[in-house]
């Protein structure tokens, strides 16, 4: 499996950028929900479908990944960041069609649409803007394209019978500079649209594309994963996420549930809102559990310096949603490194915890009843 590690954290898209500049958007199109991808047995009571993770550690940050091994005809063996903060799947054209087809302006075809290897690339363009604050936006451009899509590998994957995606053609840092192919392959997880294009797609969780079968609700849930399988080659790690709910798992499994935030046009946003005491302050805060930020948590506080600041070794931070749920961690010298911003400067009020949260915390989003579940292991 290929795996890269990004140049910056591949992070939350829509939930700031949305948030902030309320760009316009078009209307929740119901046409775009999931049919015909049913992935379960039609035989008897289903089982929830389990499927690995890939985590991986460069010794200057931990980065999570999951397997895309099939798009279109086209066998593949991309490893994609695993996003709880965006909603889609984005990936480079390079290596998936021909490199004749592929300019820095675009995809060379005529028409409104082209298949290759049972991949549709249809003539709509737009861009997704990654990034925590304005300091750290990078942008990808391409297309809508539709396929089937397998995801995962090593035994455990999902069928996704035709899958609306993001195919890019480059990819930009926050320097302007072009990065590598598939440096900003992202499989966005969160029920969000990354993009709503003209004819009402919409880019969102693969996830939700699958349907669980009789007896278990559409959505997923993470297992905490530890700290003892991040090694510097990508270590696979099975059974990490289980798509398809039982009714334990959204009623007495210990979740703490929430309701996700709905905005108009893009879908519901894994946005939580609640409380951040550090160093003796006391905050209101809007934030995001985000797989993609990684190696720092971001708080934003109006009230802070309009200076970045790193808070200090063995400073605590305790974290609590509105519906009651507590997330604590003390800064290290190495891990649960944390920036205070000023929202002023960084251009955004969300404030971010990263892939650490996900060690020791479980997480669960319900598709059918619009629901976010933290859960402390």
């Amino acid at each position: 499996m290929t795996l890269h590690f990004p140049l910056k954290t591949i992070s939350f898209i829509a939930v700031a950028s949305v948030l902030l500049t309320m760009a316009s958007c078009k209307k929740d199109n119901k046409s775009n929900i999931n049919n015909n991808n049913n992935n379960n047995n039609n035989n008897g009571p289903a089982t929830p479908k389990q499927i690995g993770l890939y985590e991986a550690d460069s010794a200057i940050y931990k980065e999570l990944a999951i397997a895309v091994s099939k798009i279109g005809t086209l066998t593949v063996d991309y490893g994609l960041v695993y996003d709880t903060g965006s909603g889609g799947m984005v990936i480079d054209a390079h290596g998936i069609i021909p490199s004749s087809m592929i300019t820095s302006g675009g995809f060379n075809f005529t028409g409104d649409s082209t298949v290759v290897d049972g991949i549709t690339i249809t003539s709509q363009v737009d861009t997704i803007q990654y990034g925590d604050d304005a300091n750290t936006t990078e942008k990808v451009y391409g297309n809508l394209a539709y396929a089937p899509v397998i995801i995962g590998d090593q035994g455990s994957t999902v069928t996704i019978k035709r899958l609306p995606f993001f195919l890019y053609y480059k990819a930009l840092d926050n320097h302007g500079k072009l990065v590598s192919p598939h440096e900003f392959d992202v499989m966005g997880v969160s029920p969000q649209y990354d993009i709503v294009f003209r004819n009402g797609v919409y880019i969102t969780s693969p996830f939700s594309y699958y349907e669980p079968g009789a007896g278990l609700t559409k959505g997923f849930k993470m297992a905490a994963l530890g700290t003892n399988n991040f090694t510097l080659q990508p270590n696979f790690v099975p059974n990490v996420v289980t798509l398809g709910l039982t009714q334990s798992d959204i009623s007495s499994a210990g979740f703490t549930l929430s309701p996700l935030t709905y905005i108009s046009g893009n879908g519901y946003v894994p946005l939580q809102s609640g409380t951040i005491d550090y160093n003796g302050k006391h905050i209101a805060a809007e934030f995001i559990f985000d797989t993609g930020t990684e190696p720092y948590n971001y708080i934003e506080d109006r009230s802070a310096s309009t200076t970045i600041t790193l808070l200090p070794n063995s400073t605590p931070v305790a974290v609590t949603t509105s519906a009651g749920f507590k997330y604590d961690f003390t800064t290290t010298p190495n891990d649960y490194l944390t920036y205070v911003e000023n929202p002023s400067v960084s251009k955004t009020t969300i404030s971010v915890m990263s892939l650490e949260f996900f060690l020791n915390n479980e997480y669960m989003i319900d598709f059918a009843d619009n629901k976010l579940g933290l859960k402390n292991q």
